[in-house]
């Protein structure tokens, strides 16, 4: 089982690993050893969350994921394959519980009085400033 929060964790079953050639360090290593690690978990199909929070991961995690629903993480940082896999399920772990942390709502505020009156005050000074750039005299207009 791997903790997502104190309520929430996903089953080891439902976690598909598949490991192919890794292009990090490792020097001859590289080309002989399978070490990068690539996580699969079927979000949709996720016994252990509620509708809520699958609907969730899906909006948040949405470049992540494919069309069905499966997310993948990839690790490929380290020289073992032991490494990449602790390495992809820890950041797997750090995805979904990012993904499910409730955002504050935006309390909307109001604007200042002081703020808008000295708003106002710039955008005259500036509208003057370029009127007498122009070289007419803007008081006998209109």
């Amino acid at each position: 089982m791997i903790a997502i929060d104190k309520i929430t964790s996903i089953s080891a079953d439902e976690l598909v690993f598949k490991v192919s050639r890794s292009g990090g360090p490792g020097g001859q290593n590289v080309n002989k050893l399978n070490t990068r690690v690539t996580v699969f978990w079927d979000v949709v199909h996720s016994p252990n969350l509620s509708e809520g929070q699958k609907r969730r991961i899906r909006t948040v995690l949405a470049t992540r994921m494919d069309k069905r629903g499966v997310l993948r993480v990839v690790s490929q940082k380290h020289r073992t394959q032991e490494a990449n896999r602790r390495a992809a399920l820890e950041r797997l772990q750090e995805l979904v519980s990012e993904a499910l942390k409730p955002r504050p709502v935006r309390k909307k505020t109001k604007v200042p009085a002081s703020a808008r009156r000295k708003r106002l005050k710039e955008k005259k000074q500036r509208s003057l400033l370029k009127q007498q750039r122009a070289g007419k005299d803007w008081r006998d207009e209109g």
